[in-house]
Formats: structure tokens, sequence, C-alpha cells
């Protein structure tokens, strides 16, 4: 994609948002563009400033559509998000699981202190309640393919913290997948030390910060079980 094509291509995605006019956010009560207007221009952009998933989109959703899942259809991708991001937002409060919207995806992120003990890929026990509050909602929304990131700080050796790192991710993925949640919608990466959020790391709080397992949760979209036949 060249840079006169992208800049098009979100010139042309601004003015379908603007369209939309605003909507009353469901958690804050706020006044704001309406992130279901993002739904019709979403395949068109997650790819270039989101990133592909694990595994590769077709290759992905072959495996959702092999399992029976259903793809959600056009501008009700937006209004599906909005639904789950809310319902995140409310079950896993004050568990130390910050939720954040990037277009149509939601990312999760899960600091290591209160999920895992210190080299540990274990979950933690009293972090297993909000994982359940996790899955239950991704349970309730299985139109999504979840990818599962784990990540650590620089303290150790490259290839302790990869393997770490991908330990951590597929924990994650298996207590989910212990919960109900579908394999076919789950892949997991490891990044070890090479994808630092809080750098340079100067105190404790930095080390805990790169110390994490993210989930991404991206919708199924009718767009991509037409390119995967």
């Amino acid at each position: 994609m060249n840079s006169k094509t992208i800049k098009l291509t979100i010139l042309t995605s601004i003015g379908a948002i603007a369209l939309t006019g605003c909507v009353t956010d469901p958690v804050t009560g706020e006044r704001k563009i309406s992130k279901a207007a993002i739904g019709g221009v979403g395949g068109a952009l997650g790819g270039y400033l989101l990133g592909d998933l694990i595994g590769g989109r077709n290759s992905r959703t072959e495996e959702i559509v092999g399992a029976g899942i259903g793809a959600v259809a056009g501008a009700g991708v937006g209004y599906y998000m909005d639904q789950q991001e809310k319902k995140l937002r409310e079950r896993t409060a004050g568990t130390g699981i910050d939720v954040e919207r990037q277009g149509d995806q939601l990312v999760l992120n899960m600091p290591g202190d209160v999920t895992f003990d210190l080299n540990s890929a274990m979950v933690k026990s009293q972090f297993r309640s909000a994982l359940d509050s996790v899955a239950s909602t991704l349970a309730e929304y299985p139109s999504t393919y979840i990818d599962v990131y784990g990540h650590t700080d620089s303290t150790g050796s490259d290839t302790y913290n990869q393997g770490l790192s991908e330990r951590r991710a597929a924990s994650v993925a298996d207590y989910l997948g212990g919960r109900g949640i579908q394999r076919a919608r789950m892949a997991t990466l490891g990044y070890g030390e090479s994808q630092l959020k809080c750098s340079p790391e100067r105190s404790e709080a930095d080390y805990q910060c790169n110390r994490r397992v993210e989930i991404r949760i991206a919708p199924v979209t009718q767009s991509d079980v037409n390119a995967a036949q």
C-alpha cells in the first residue's frame, strides 16, 4: 500500500465516520463519535493500522468456519464490539485488566504482577475469577478471533524471556479453553522482551509494565468469510 493510497483510505474513513454523527457512550454517558461508524471501514484499515492476526487472517477464518462459528455483517460490527467492550469493562473493573479500544478491535492488557508470580507461567489463583469474567464475556460474543500475546521485561536472557512469554500466552489461552472458549478462535504468540511498552526501564513500575499478557479480540466479519472461501 503506497502513501497516496493510505491517505485516500484514511480520508474516506474519516468521511464515513463524520456522516454517522454522535452517540452517547454506554459506559461513561459522554457524547462522542459512534464506534459503529468504524464498522464499515474497519476491514480496510485494520490490517494496516493494527496488524494481521496470528497465523494469517485467511487461515484463521477457515478454522473459524470449520468450527461452525458465524460472522458479523457490515455496520453491525461496530455495535457488536461496542456491547462486548461495555461488558468487559463492567466485569473486569477493579481486577487490574485494562480494556483498550483500537478501531473495531479490543485489547485486554493484563499486567504480569497480578496475573503470574515472578518467573512463573501459572495463572495466579486470585486472578482466575477475573479470567472467568473475561471467558464468560467471550463466550457471549463468539464471532471474534482471540489472539493472546506474551511479553516480558528485559531482565534475563533473550532465550529465557522468549520461552517465558510463550508459556504465559499459552497458559492464558489454555485457561480460557478450559472455560469453554473454542480453540479455533484462539492463537498465541510470545514476544519475549522485543516489544517493551515502557522504555527505558528505570523503575520497578517500568519492569511491571513490560511483564504483561495481552488479549486482542477482533471481529469475524462476513468479508473475512467471503475472502477465505
